[in-house]
């Protein structure tokens, strides 16, 4: 039984993660500029927000999830604010003309960043919530250890779909020259921005 509620986790982390929306574009550019590991702890970052909020849905934490909720609007404008920032900014960098070694600090960033906005997505929440609803797994909340293996699952699904983004993303990194990062700068920049400007109009329409 524990094994299913693995498989049921690891299913759910895969396919959560997998839509290339402004994380996958910012872990793809990453990877591209400063390497595969860059790329990877990008994608880990939103791997442990995928998990924090599976336990809330796996652990029946009902109060934090109310929060969330009524919270939704201001967590979305932080959140958008911020795309906003990380879009302009990936569109106005120049990339290096020499492969430079990230520090610890740079990876510490992408791992931090990437965090923070999956955590600023109040769609992740409900999504999670309906796929462990519409899977008979809301139950998990009354055995943690199913709801501790289910979780599990829930990161090492999202963090093998970053580590196979960034690995093959990373293939293909010595290709890209000086002017070929510049127009994946501009494009990751310009796609970012749009999902940033995107989640502000839509709090208006509310």
């Amino acid at each position: 039984m524990n094994i299913q509620y693995l498989l049921n986790g690891l299913i759910i982390g895969f396919s959560i993660a997998a839509p290339v929306g402004p994380i996958g574009v910012l872990c793809i550019r990453r990877t591209l500029a400063d390497g595969r590991a860059a790329g990877l702890l990008s994608g880990l970052g939103a791997a442990t927000a995928d998990a924090l909020y599976g336990c809330v849905a796996g652990f029946g934490m009902t109060l934090i999830s109310s929060f969330l909720v009524s919270q939704q609007n201001w967590i979305q404008l932080i959140g958008g604010a911020f795309l906003c920032y990380l879009g302009a900014k990936t569109l106005l960098i120049q990339p290096a003309r020499e492969p430079v070694a990230i520090k610890k600090k740079g990876l510490l960033g992408s791992y931090a960043s990437t965090f923070f906005l999956t955590l600023t997505n109040p769609m992740t929440i409900f999504s999670f919530a309906a796929i462990f609803a519409g899977l008979g797994l809301a139950s998990t909340s009354n055995d943690l250890s199913s709801a501790a293996i289910l979780v599990f699952g829930v990161f090492c699904g999202s963090a093998a779909w970053w580590l196979l983004l960034s690995g093959m993303v990373g293939s293909f990194r010595e290709k890209f020259g000086f002017k070929a990062m510049q127009w994946v700068n501009r494009i990751s920049g310009i796609i970012i921005l749009g999902f940033g400007i995107y989640a502000l109009l839509s709090l208006i329409q509310k």
